[in-house]
């Protein structure tokens, strides 16, 4: 019979404040359609919501990405989906994975599995129909919590009891799990500083450093996308008041000196610190007087982009010593030049290192940030007819130049400068 032996339910009267919380998912998002196909495949098939999105429901915390499990294996998910005319791409279909799109949004939709072959960095699967084996291949209790579109839950585990007591608990032996898949140990400590109530537990922190040399087996791409979900998790200014998690994230990413720095900005920059973004905060953490920031973008591969955005913040943190860095003519070159958020980029990295409310420095702010980047006015077309001009390298320097003189009088310019440029 249907869900008799796998569904635990959570009792209504505790459900009644999270109930609000899967519905708005259903407001919100098209995921009621994925809901339909895969339930009324056949009478055995169940679809369930699973992982971070119910932590952080029964946490309180905002969350963006949905993970759906099912007892469907993946070509039936995909045959399911393209059924009911829903759009999906096979993220990562070897272990189960298929990604459905609906309005923008993907919904990744994995089957349920068992771990055959682990080595530290990656696991053969086989596919189940049974949700408890699954629950038990997964890393944390409070990982292993599944819920129904209405918000029944599932968790044999006892996620819910840990989440409750603030408890990062394994699944099973913490050795053999950490061995399984050796992220394991920065998983830990992101929700350990982010959800634990209680100390580490002796055993873990043995087994953890006994470890800690398998991380240099998981690729640099994994390691960062755990670094930027664990710095710009909430509780990550926490990690300075834990000593092991602390020590265990440097020898992982030796280049993050300034961990410490990051507490000592929420004296007076909580609130826009948690506003900015992981590239932001990397560079607070890795920029300093040495090549330190040139050697994590180097080892990591950073992206192009990236790279660009970090080595612009370094460029302007060498010039802080000069007084007219942030004078307003020179911010008004950045801002011209080089974009807005580039601009805000330079004046935050400037307002949290010397972590003071310079007045200056915040007017400053206000004002770029309501500007938008003007457009100059002076048209070659229409100077080469007036003063009877050829195109040419004379009248281009010209342009320049009273293109810098427009922006250094705050994009303004008067007819007797125009004059005086191009009659001279």
């Amino acid at each position: 019979m249907k869900n008799i032996l796998t569904k635990i339910f959570s009792s209504k009267a505790e459900l009644n404040s999270k109930e609000k919380s899967f519905l708005e998912i259903t407001k919100k998002t098209k995921v009621l359609e994925i809901f339909k196909a895969i339930s009324n495949y056949n009478e055995e098939s169940e679809i369930r919501y699973v992982g971070g999105c119910i932590r952080k429901i029964l946490s309180k915390e905002k969350f963006d990405d949905i993970d759906l499990a099912t007892n469907l294996k993946p070509d039936e998910v995909k045959e399911c989906l393209k059924n009911n005319n829903i759009d999906f791409f096979e993220t990562g279909i070897e272990h189960g994975t298929i990604t459905a799109r609906l309005d923008e949004k993907n919904f990744e939709i994995t089957s349920l599995r068992r771990d055959v072959i682990t080595d530290g960095r990656h696991a053969e699967v086989e596919f189940t129909n049974e949700w408890t084996e699954d629950a038990l291949r997964r890393d944390f209790t409070i990982n292993s919590i599944y819920s129904d579109k209405d918000g029944n839950l599932f968790d044999p585990n006892d996620g819910v009891k840990d989440l409750e007591c603030g408890k990062v608990e394994f699944i099973g032996d913490p050795e053999k799990r950490i061995k399984e898949d050796y992220l394991r140990i920065l998983r830990y400590i992101r929700f350990f500083i982010n959800y634990s109530k209680q100390d580490h537990k002796l055993n873990v922190k043995k087994v953890i450093k006994q470890n800690i040399s398998g991380v240099i087996k998981l690729s640099k791409e994994r390691l960062i996308d755990e670094l930027k979900k664990l710095v710009i998790s909430k509780g990550f200014t926490k990690i300075c008041d834990d000593e092991f998690s602390k020590d265990i994230l440097q020898l992982i990413f030796p280049q993050l000196k300034n961990i410490d720095t990051i507490k000592k900005i929420q004296k007076n920059f909580k609130e826009e610190l948690f506003k900015k973004d992981f590239i932001f905060l990397l560079a607070l953490l890795i920029i300093d007087e040495t090549d330190n920031s040139d050697f994590f973008l180097y080892k990591f591969n950073m992206s192009n982009q990236d790279k660009l955005r970090i080595n612009s913040i370094k460029e302007i943190y060498n010039k802080f010593n000069d007084k007219n860095t942030f004078s307003k003519k020179n911010l008004q070159k950045i801002f011209y030049y080089q974009g807005k958020n580039y601009l805000i980029d330079a004046l935050d990295f400037k307002l949290f290192l010397s972590n003071k409310k310079n007045s200056k420095l915040l007017e400053l702010k206000k004002y770029f940030e309501n500007l938008e980047i003007p457009k100059f006015p002076i048209k070659a077309k229409i100077i080469m007819e007036k003063y009877n001009l050829k195109e040419g390298k004379e009248l281009g320097q010209k342009l320049k130049s009273l293109e810098n003189l427009w922006v250094e009088n705050s994009f303004s310019i008067s007819e007797k400068e125009v004059e005086n440029t191009f009659l001279n």
